[in-house]
């Protein structure tokens, strides 16, 4: 696995006007293994350590109104230097199942669309074993394990104004057992999460931008136990990202409405607001335009899966 780096130039900004920027290719990070390529791709992300990780069952889940019939699957995980082994998982439930992996070797298992009658949390131990079964809510749009185990889940509109009170807070953190640690409230300079669009978990905290007022929040990780200042938001003025890459002073914005959906707007932070210095375009490494994909925010690093999903690519704009 590689990384490149999003060069920009913050020197570029006339009259606070954000300039043009090149378009910046993505370096290809991860694959799926051939030999697994027959097997249907329930879900894949990159945990909070950078190992990709594929769900893999003998088929697509037939989402209904009955019951599902509980499915076997295998996590296939490819770790930072490409080697790759396989955990078996029994008796899942997940439906539109979401999955990331825990510190100890375990995984958890999430599906998107819940009732409120429903543990559709499954927590497996480093053998494959059910631990526990437990609720966040339902209509989850972010699912990400941190590095000390906690998982942050984020939810679209129709969990914020659904019927489940797990899911109105837009943005909550749990530990690996269930346990409600954390729950997001409106605070001065950003208002209430209706959907969260976009989530990113990495080594040095946790950040978030979510419709309508799109504040970049830092929230810092370490105070999810209700005290005062877990929360600080950022004026910004880039709407409609679905990931977002963080370092030091500095952001980059993936994506936004209509034919911004592979926009890129580099931002410089400061203490109280977010200003774009640059905008540009993500592409393939080859130069070629995205297709439909999905991202998950770590950190520095923006990761990118198109279909098929068999292969990850990375943004990385801290090298």
């Amino acid at each position: 696995m590689t990384t490149r780096r999003a060069d920009a130039d913050h020197s570029t900004s006339v009259a606070g006007q954000p300039q043009e920027a090149p378009p910046t290719p993505l370096t290809p990070y991860a694959h799926l293994p051939r030999r697994y390529h027959d097997r249907h791709i329930a879900h894949s992300t990159v945990d909070a350590f950078g190992s990709a990780h594929w769900l893999l069952a003998a088929r697509e889940p037939q989402p209904g109104r009955g019951a599902l019939r509980p499915y076997d699957a295998l996590v296939v995980t490819v770790d930072a230097e490409g080697r790759d082994h396989a955990t078996e998982l029994s008796a899942l439930r997940a439906r539109f199942p979401r999955i990331d992996a825990l510190p100890d070797g375990g995984f958890v298992v999430a599906d998107a669309r819940s009732r409120r009658s429903e543990q559709h949390v499954q927590v497996y131990d480093a053998l494959g074993r059910e631990s526990w079964t437990f609720r966040v809510g339902d209509a989850i749009e972010q699912f990400l394990v941190d590095p000390a185990g906690r998982l942050w889940v984020g939810h679209f509109d129709e969990g914020v104004f659904g019927d489940d009170e797990l899911s109105r807070p837009g943005l909550r953190c749990w530990s690996a057992d269930g346990e409600p640690l954390w729950a997001y409230e409106a605070v001065e300079g950003a208002g209430e999460i209706y959907d969260c669009y976009a989530l990113n978990v990495g080594e040095d905290g946790v950040w978030a931008c979510a419709y309508d007022d799109f504040a970049l929040l830092e929230i810092d990780a370490d105070r999810t136990d209700g005290s005062d200042g877990s929360v600080r938001p950022r004026l910004n003025s880039v709407a409609g990202a679905h990931a977002l890459a963080v370092w030091p002073g500095r952001a980059m914005f993936v994506g936004g409405y209509g034919d911004d959906r592979d926009r890129l707007v580099d931002a410089v932070v400061t203490h109280d607001r977010v200003r774009p210095v640059s905008t540009g375009r993500l592409v393939r490494s080859d130069g070629t335009p995205l297709g439909r994909r999905r991202t998950v925010s770590r950190g520095r690093q923006v990761y990118v899966q198109e279909e098929p999903h068999t292969a990850w690519a990375v943004l990385d704009i801290g090298v």
